[in-house]
């Protein structure tokens, strides 16, 4: 059977990065998590004071260069982390001051040039699961197999929020989801790249799924898929 390229899009915390994983662990396939690189470049934005309590975007864009990013794998996790010129910061891009920019970075024409061509460049030769808000519209939009997922602002706040709980950070639900819905508007309506729905993706609502029935379902619609280009 052909390896394909499965791309899946959709809002912050529907919990594409955990079904993607799981997809590609159990289909062989490499997997690329593309919030993750989006959420280092804001880390490396934060630390180097172009953005938080002040901001100088030409500054960002003027060191972009200066941003090496690479996924290591991590054999004991059984998947890759993230690594920001050579420094795992895989815990660090998952804080909550990381989630209440990575927004605004990732809406900067110039970030999101230089994170699909590397996008694009992992991508070669199929055998691929990514996840993201524009890889079934932008980096390939002749994927195979595209899921866009979708849940209910408060179930995606409440995912986060116990997931964030567990980390040890102290918040409240009310910030987790004020953040969700902040996250929400600034994706769906920047003009680079904005989240939508590609023509040809399948929408997948899982507000009331665990995560054996999603892993389920869109594992037979890789199987599916795949035995078409047999």
């Amino acid at each position: 059977m052909g390896k394909i390229t499965i791309a899946i899009d959709g809002y912050s915390s529907t919990g594409k990065s955990t079904i993607a994983k799981k997809l590609a662990q159990t289909l062989d396939y490499i997997y690329v998590d593309t919030g993750a690189m989006y959420r280092a470049v804001t880390l490396y934005a934060i630390r180097s004071g172009y953005i938080g309590k002040t901001e100088d975007i030409p500054a960002l864009i003027q060191n972009l260069p200066a941003i090496q990013l690479q996924f290591v794998p991590n054999q004991d996790l059984g998947y890759s982390e993230m690594f920001l010129n050579d420094e795992n910061v895989e815990r660090e891009i998952r804080t909550m001051e990381v989630s209440g920019q990575v927004s605004k970075i990732a809406a900067i024409p110039e970030v999101r040039h230089k994170l699909v061509e590397m996008q694009q460049q992992m991508g070669n030769g199929g055998g691929l699961v990514m996840d993201g808000r524009d890889i079934g519209t932008v980096v390939f939009p002749n994927a195979e197999l595209k899921i866009f997922m979708t849940a209910s602002p408060d179930a995606r706040a409440t995912r986060r929020y116990k997931e964030l709980l567990d980390r040890g950070e102290e918040v409240s639900f009310e910030e987790v989801l004020e953040n969700v819905q902040k996250r929400d508007f600034i994706d769906s309506t920047r003009e680079t790249s904005p989240l939508r729905k590609a023509e040809d993706a399948i929408e997948f609502d899982n507000s009331d799924m665990g995560l054996e029935e999603q892993f389920e379902r869109i594992y037979d619609f890789a199987q599916r898929v795949i035995a078409n280009q047999s």
